[in-house]
């Protein structure tokens, strides 16, 4: 029987995110296995069966030379786009290999230190680049950000910069602390959340590549944790169109904070609801349209209309999603959305402030989503940990989990795989 390439790697992934601070794709880790080659083609194939019209653009992150070199050979034309780290460059075969994919079409980006950008006549292969700023250059860029306030209002006369990435165009190398940013490009490493906003709103960057999750929070610190207003008006048109309870309960399931308010809600003394209510579906059922919609319209004038917490609502659905798929196979329907709120409720004590297990007391979820979320035991703690292992860049964590639990390795990349298939990217507006 032929091996399929997902046996031979072992993946990982990190969301990009755009100006609007929603998805913009998604960079895929390849990490070859000991002793495996794998075969590049393959994965491209399944790649092209798997991955819809809406699904989110991808960004090849090989993580060996050798991964990189087979991509450069064999990828056709049409292929996700391909990074290249900058360091790599400097092999003169890897070198000639990116001249010759370039003129077949394919879509690369450079990766590595705003600072180390690839000469001139090497950069025009380059489709776009993922940039780093070390600290010092970041305290830099940022220290200039109030003059390049001021250039935008020389710059508004000019034409509407293009909505995609743009290609790498060089200028003499500075020193760290005189780093000027570069229009177009995608970054990643970003630690401040200032610097972030500059390079999306300022530079109009093609995309983050993670989030500066724990300074976004602390700029929310003085705040009360608030649902999403985008969420909370989408569930609201969901009741009044009369949608069906699944499309309650998958809206609701978007935003970690309403569905914990909803579950607090459905629990009150003051609702008399019979029992407890410990899943979505079952406070919806429970609840009633009227009620619903009006318990929808208090929540509606305080929600949270800050764009910098998206992307951290964001990856929390992300890791829900993928927690719930990795539970193991053949469950009911209602384990696995049990799972998914274990998922989704795993971070909460960033968002609120406050240790997880005080939070999850105060709603009655199972012993086996406390157990999991909090001391990291039970029969779902495998699924989660193995959920949060696959948003790193390294492998070593997930091959752990794999070894430990028993888990075949093509299943745990083709259940990742296929979430992230499934994930969908706002349209860019027309010109």
């Amino acid at each position: 029987m032929v091996q399929s390439v997902l046996s031979s790697l072992t993946l990982g992934y990190r969301p990009l995110w755009n100006r609007n601070r929603r998805l913009a794709g998604i960079q895929l880790y390849l990490h070859e296995e000991a002793g495996a080659e794998a075969d590049v083609q393959h994965l491209l194939r399944i790649l092209q069966e798997i991955w819809g019209t809406q699904s989110p653009p991808v960004l090849l992150s090989p993580q060996s030379r050798q991964v990189l070199c087979n991509l450069l050979e064999r990828a056709p034309k049409g292929s996700p786009w391909i990074e290249v780290r900058g360091d790599w460059l400097q092999d003169s075969g890897i070198y000639e290999l990116v001249r010759q994919a370039h003129a077949r079409g394919l879509m690369l980006v450079w990766r590595g230190p705003l600072a180390d950008v690839p000469d001139a006549q090497a950069a025009h292969w380059f489709a776009s680049s993922l940039l780093y700023l070390p600290p010092e250059g970041a305290a830099g860029v940022l220290n200039q950000s109030v003059l390049a306030l001021q250039q935008a209002a020389e710059s508004a006369a000019e034409a509407a910069p293009s909505k995609l990435p743009q290609p790498l165009r060089i200028s003499p190398k500075p020193a760290l602390a005189q780093l000027q940013l570069l229009g177009g490009q995608m970054y990643e490493g970003l630690h401040s959340l200032a610097l972030a906003d500059l390079c999306l709103d300022r530079y109009q960057a093609g995309a983050i590549a993670g989030w500066p999750v724990a300074d976004a929070l602390y700029a929310q610190r003085h705040h009360p944790a608030l649902p999403g207003r985008d969420t909370v008006l989408a569930l609201m048109r969901a009741v009044d169109a009369e949608q069906s309870l699944e499309v309650f309960e998958d809206i609701l399931g978007e935003d970690p904070i309403l569905a914990y308010r909803f579950l607090l809600y459905t629990n009150s003394a003051a609702l008399g609801l019979r029992g407890n209510v410990d899943s979505l579906r079952r406070g919806l059922v429970m609840l009633g349209y009227g009620t619903l919609q009006r318990w929808l319209t208090d929540q509606l004038p305080h929600a949270c209309t800050e764009p910098s917490l998206e992307p951290v609502r964001g990856a929390m659905r992300l890791r829900a999603g993928l927690a719930e798929r990795l539970i193991e196979a053949g469950v009911s329907h209602e384990l696995q959305r049990e799972v998914y709120l274990l998922g989704l409720f795993s971070q909460l004590d960033l968002l609120l402030g406050e240790p997880l297990a005080t939070a999850l007391r105060r709603i009655p979820l199972s012993e086996r989503v406390f157990d999991a979320a909090v001391t990291r035991t039970g029969p779902y703690a495998a699924a989660l940990q193995l959920a949060i292992a696959l948003e790193s860049e390294d492998p070593a964590p997930v091959r752990q989990l794999r070894e430990d639990h028993e888990l075949d390795t093509e299943d745990v990349n083709r259940i990742l795989l296929r979430m992230l298939s499934e994930l969908q990217v706002e349209k860019a507006p027309a010109a």
